[in-house]
């Protein structure tokens, strides 16, 4: 017989592949999942957030139950909110709805949604945070990220060969992963905010960067980084505009020295975001600061070359890994490798992960880490 944590952790669990359905919008929400379990253990109701100014997973749950909800269990992602914004206090609605427990996986950050669970409990409802169910409290990672430090959420992806090479020496990179690899990639450029990739890697391939032949949770704008505005007006990010937009992110100086080139890309429908640069040096932290706070965007898909990973990995700026590794060796000291730019001195100055899931797709291994904090 199961004990009632093991029951808790299990409906968390489905709450949180319920928030993975979410689309979020472009604005600053957390997925939230939420299941709805009577007193003789049958779930009654189920929702999760859609998009912004939509109601929210309680609410989306609740109508399900209906009737059914008094007297119940309610399992929640997230804290229920206790503020007026788009919607009501989700906090009231389980009072109203005459729920007999919540069980919820991480606490909210928020200052302004925050305080929900102590408003239950001063209702009279059970109130439980169950923090042991990893999977219910990853589902909000990128949005207590953005919460806590402005940033959003960035993910790094690559394909590699078995000796961690993401190029041959001439350059050539496709494809280094088959077909299911690259299929999963598309998923996931469908469920981001933004996709974000160099210069180097748009001279080089001409990208598209978008979600083809896959379900859309998500509109991902293009981000490039490019200081100088060295761009071609032909490549395919500035002339298909039409699929997505495309944001350039450049020396804020250079939109003083180049305002021909500037206006041309204006002109073209092209977004430029201006950063400041010293001495050869870009702060990716400010892009990605002013992607956050300018255009909404909460979680980011790095595709790019060597040089853009070592800068994000180098300013401690990426919260997660995900390595296509293909059944290949080259043993070329010129191919490319995955990162560049760092140094290191002692075995234990490197950039330090965690392995959270291993995934086989037709001979490809997908690694995918989380990136722990600096020890400094």
């Amino acid at each position: 017989m199961s004990s009632r944590l093991d029951d808790d952790r299990r409906y968390l669990q489905m709450a949180a592949r319920l928030a993975l359905r979410g689309h979020g919008g472009a604005e600053p929400n957390p997925l939230v999942g939420c299941v709805i379990v009577s007193r003789g253990g049958e779930v009654v109701g189920w929702g999760y957030h859609r998009r912004y100014g939509g109601p929210h997973a309680e609410i989306d749950a609740l109508k399900r139950a209906g009737n059914r909800a008094p007297d119940s269990t309610v399992y929640l992602t997230l804290e229920p909110c206790n503020h007026t914004a788009k919607t009501g206090p989700c906090s009231e609605a389980l009072i109203e709805a005459g729920v007999r427990r919540v069980v919820y996986a991480r606490d909210d950050p928020s200052p302004d949604a925050a305080g929900g669970a102590e408003r239950l409990r001063a209702a009279g409802i059970e109130t439980q945070l169950v923090t042991n169910c990893p999977g219910a409290i990853a589902v909000s990672d990128p949005f207590v990220h953005r919460v806590k430090t402005g940033l959003p959420w960035v993910i790094a992806k690559w394909a590699q060969t078995l000796d961690g090479r993401i190029a041959t020496r001439t350059g050539k990179s496709r494809w280094i992963s088959n077909d299911r690899s690259r299929r999963m990639v598309h998923r996931e450029r469908g469920r981001v905010d933004a996709i974000l990739t160099g210069i180097g890697t748009v001279l080089a391939d001409d990208p598209l960067l978008t979600a083809r032949n896959v379900r859309l949770r998500r509109l991902a704008k293009r981000v490039v980084i490019n200081p100088s505005l060295a761009i071609p007006l032909d490549a395919r990010l500035v002339t298909t505009l039409d699929q997505a937009p495309t944001i350039m992110v450049c020396d804020e100086a250079v939109l003083q020295s180049q305002a021909s080139k500037a206006a041309q890309l204006r002109d073209r429908g092209v977004e430029l975001l201006g950063v400041p640069a010293a001495n050869g040096s870009f702060d990716l932290c400010e892009a990605l600061g002013k992607l956050s706070q300018r255009y909404n965007v909460s979680t980011v898909l790095v595709e790019s070359g060597a040089g853009l990973l070592g800068d994000l990995f180098g300013q401690r700026l990426v919260n997660e890994a995900w390595v296509f590794i293909a059944p290949v060796l080259w043993g070329d000291e010129k191919a490319y490798p995955c990162v560049r730019g760092l140094t290191v001195s002692e075995l234990t100055d490197g950039t330090q992960l965690t392995l959270k899931d291993v995934r086989h797709r037709s001979g490809d291994v997908v690694l995918r880490y989380g990136v722990l904090p600096s020890k400094g």
